[in-house]
């Protein structure tokens, strides 16, 4: 009889833990439920491996024709250095423009700009000058379409699913970087760079169609004041926003030193790993591994909570991986480091981005994301530069070591200052209601504030 009893309790506790771990992966998810995010979720994998395809070609193919680590810097500064002057027009476009039209034009805007560079490495006349144009030429085209593309994610889900389908965006940002960089890797030793930039090209087609298949409810958007004056309005919002304001400044500070690592990979690659464009590829697709799995877990959460922690932890482990990482010279105990380097930056950057669109309000959503894209991807470029040319002095390894190691700091400093931010955090989150399921969240809603003055209020 009580062993009867036993296996009742048995099987009975096995389907809890069946059922339990059912509901984790349909929470992890969720936002897929919504038709429109699906079509985003998948147009937008293909056309971003298309991409990640083209950003290893095209380094290798600079690295390729003249050999220069400064070069190498400087094609990263040339695409992305439009992104930190242009994208606070872009955010301003976001929030009195129809998104969906917005991101047509700036997604086949990209694919035109890669079919000419496909055209031109395939009939052998590309020149390094020609990169250095279609690379400010996509740089503008980003500078539209970050800040939309990040707006534009309230717009495909319930508010619910918001915080998830952030992190599901950023893990398929991330699954892309696995896939491409290894497709990337054997076509370049196979065929050459040119039909890695043609596959991009052919890419855009999935997303576009996939943006023009949603059936979006049109929100009416008010036009008010001058484009400058929007602008100023988004930049004081941050500016008066503490919480913000800090995970902005230490997103900047990453961008800056951290991240452009990824610049200086084909020098890695080559002279301190021997290997050559494959061995590039794998080095890539092991950052993006890591940064998979962490949106993965951050897109199983529920809530937002807790996530100021992670920023600083994160912050800090990408400082100590990126270390370690400067002082291998094998080619598996590089490509296994790379992983928590990949883990910590993307747990940085997705729960950076989640934490902030859950405290901003929908009408200044597109110009604060702007702010967020030129943190990102803005300082990017000068990191970039500032990376490539640290390398040719300190070389390539002492100069990510030292960019870990500015991370590291930053993240004291951050974890430091926290707690002096985080009421004020939760009070906006709070007032949103962007916390699902949390009661707090329901008894306190209120109508969003504006302006963070009257949130503090």
């Amino acid at each position: 009889m009580a062993r009867e009893v036993n296996e009742q309790v048995q099987r009975a506790n096995g389907q809890n833990e069946e059922e339990s771990s059912k509901r984790k992966l349909t929470d992890t998810f969720r936002a897929l439920r919504h038709r429109n995010f699906q079509l985003f979720f998948a147009g937008q994998f293909i056309s971003l491996t298309g991409t990640w395809m083209q950003s290893v070609a095209q380094s290798w193919l600079v690295y390729r024709l003249t050999g220069s680590v400064v070069l190498l810097g400087l094609i990263g500064f040339a695409s992305q250095i439009p992104v930190f002057f242009l994208a606070p027009f872009g955010g301003v476009a976001a929030d009195r423009y129809n998104r969906q039209k917005i991101l047509v034009i700036t997604q086949s805007s990209a694919m035109i700009i890669a079919l000419v560079m496909a055209i031109l490495t395939l009939t052998g006349t590309i020149q390094v000058w020609h990169l250095f144009i279609f690379a400010v030429c996509f740089g503008l085209a980003n500078s539209f379409d970050i800040p939309t593309r990040q707006a534009f994610v309230s717009e495909m889900v319930a508010r619910e699913d918001l915080l998830n389908a952030i992190a599901l965006n950023s893990s398929m940002f991330n699954g892309a970087r696995i896939v491409g960089p290894a497709i990337a890797g054997i076509l370049v030793a196979l065929v050459g760079e040119g039909w890695c930039f043609l596959g991009n090209s052919v890419s855009y087609i999935a997303v576009i169609i996939g943006i023009l298949l949603m059936k979006i409810t049109p929100v009416v958007r008010e036009r008010k004041g001058s484009t400058f004056s929007n602008i100023a309005e988004g930049f004081s919002f941050v500016a008066k926003t503490a919480p913000i304001r800090g995970i902005l400044l230490l997103l900047g500070l990453v961008s800056l030193m951290g991240m452009p690592y990824a610049v200086l990979m084909p020098i890695f690659a080559d002279k301190i790993l021997g290997g050559g464009s494959d061995t590039l590829g794998y080095l890539m697709g092991g950052s993006g591994l890591g940064a998979v799995i962490a949106t993965l877990i951050l897109a199983s959460r529920r809530e937002v909570f807790g996530l100021g922690r992670w920023v600083s932890y994160a912050s800090g482990g990408l400082g100590i991986s990126l270390i370690l990482f400067s002082f291998s010279s094998n080619f598996w105990l590089s490509l296994v480091l790379l992983i928590p380097v990949g883990f910590s930056m993307m747990l940085q950057m997705s729960s950076s981005n989640t934490l902030i669109q859950a405290m901003v309000p929908d009408e200044i959503r597109g110009r604060v994301m702007s702010v967020y894209s030129m943190m990102f991807m803005g300082m990017s470029p000068l990191g970039a530069l500032l990376a490539g040319s640290l390398a040719e002095i300190l070389g390539a390894p002492k100069t990510v070591a030292l960019g870990g190691l500015i991370c590291l700091f930053g993240a004291i400093i951050f974890r430091w200052r926290m707690p002096r931010h985080r009421e004020k955090g939760q009070q906006m989150i709070i007032a949103l209601q962007m916390t699902a399921g949390d009661p707090a969240s329901k008894a306190s809603f209120q109508e969003p504030a504006f302006q963070s003055e009257k949130l503090e209020k």
